[in-house]
């Protein structure tokens, strides 16, 4: 038999690999490549642009921190009061009782009374008052012998019994200081000098008694020049110096007669309160009218009534707390 797998039936040899390789790829049987018929180059007018390079994509930034807040300025530190650091005296009870002024520890008399209501007025506006003026309370009268010096201390020890508060008593009556007299103590050095020289520190005039809460600034050496001293702004230096950074401390002046001298009309620019003090059945309408007038400068005068005798009310505070009780 005729062996198909080797001779066709034409007798023709079969295709070797080469050559089918040739007709599937285009490879002859050598394994070369045809010879392709050369392609003429594109003219420059119809090459399209190359594509712009794609540039490779930036890394995504990392998140950056937020920028820390600037820390808060912290605001200054209210100013602190400064001590008063005067002598420290002791009160001779006695010589309170001999004056007819309000001793502390002794019982509650119709005089207290009295003083206590006078002072809740003042304490009232002191507290509600939107600055330091408030707080310091000038006690003045048109004349002399109308009792303003017996109430401005028995007022100053009366406030001084208030929990927590100071007061400081003072002797603005330069022409005739009797402040320490009345109190049985004594002093040389006060305000006048801390006026008149700038290198005093006023505070270290201050004496401090043995009352609680209260404290003196005597008046101190009296000059020629006083008045003009009071009219300086050393006054507004020293009195702001006392009262700076002591919502708790009340200034109490004592004055000259507003119609004798002109300390109170100075002073009563520096206060925001003023107790004007007339003496029942004495003191003349057009006085009283003419010393407000002059203290014009204080936006708040009360009048308090000296040595009345007797109460449209019938208000009497000594009978009550004189009366035994059965």
């Amino acid at each position: 038999m005729t062996d198909q797998g080797k001779i066709n039936r034409e007798g023709a040899r079969p295709a070797s690999l080469f050559e089918r390789a040739d007709a599937a790829f285009g490879l002859d049987p050598r394994g070369r490549a045809p010879v392709l018929p050369e392609v003429p180059p594109v003219p420059q007018a119809l090459r399209r642009p190359a594509p712009a390079p794609v540039q490779p994509q930036q890394a995504a930034r990392a998140p950056q921190p937020a920028p820390a807040p600037e820390p808060a300025v912290a605001a200054p530190p209210p100013p602190r009061a400064v001590a008063f650091g005067g002598p420290l005296v002791r009160i001779d009870r006695e010589h309170l009782r001999d004056g007819g002024l309000i001793v502390p520890e002794d019982p509650v008399t119709g005089l207290l009374e009295e003083f206590r209501i006078v002072k809740r007025e003042l304490l009232a506006d002191a507290r509600t008052g939107a600055s330091p003026l408030a707080r310091r309370i000038l006690v003045c009268s048109p004349h002399t012998g109308e009792g303003k010096t017996y109430c401005a201390t028995n007022l100053a020890i009366a406030l001084a019994a208030e929990r927590g508060l100071e007061v400081v008593l003072v002797d603005a009556d330069v022409v005739k200081p009797s402040i320490t007299a009345r109190l049985g103590i004594e002093a040389e050095e006060g305000l006048m000098d801390a006026l008149a020289d700038p290198r005093i520190l006023p505070e270290s005039l201050v004496i401090r008694t043995d009352i609680e809460g209260l404290f003196v600034l005597p008046a101190g050496k009296a000059s020629a020049l006083d008045a003009e001293y009071l009219a300086s702004t050393r006054t507004a230096e020293v009195l702001d110096r006392l009262t700076e950074g002591a919502p708790d401390r009340i200034l109490i002046f004592d004055t000259p007669p507003a119609l004798a001298a002109s300390p109170a009309a100075e002073l009563a620019k520096h206060v925001g309160q003023a107790l004007l003090v007339v003496r029942a059945d004495e003191t003349s309408r057009a006085a009283l009218e003419d010393a407000q007038q002059l203290l014009s400068a204080c936006g708040d005068i009360k009048l308090l009534l000296n040595a009345a005798r007797y109460s449209p009310s019938g208000r009497r505070f000594g009978s009550y707390y004189g009366a035994k009780g059965k």
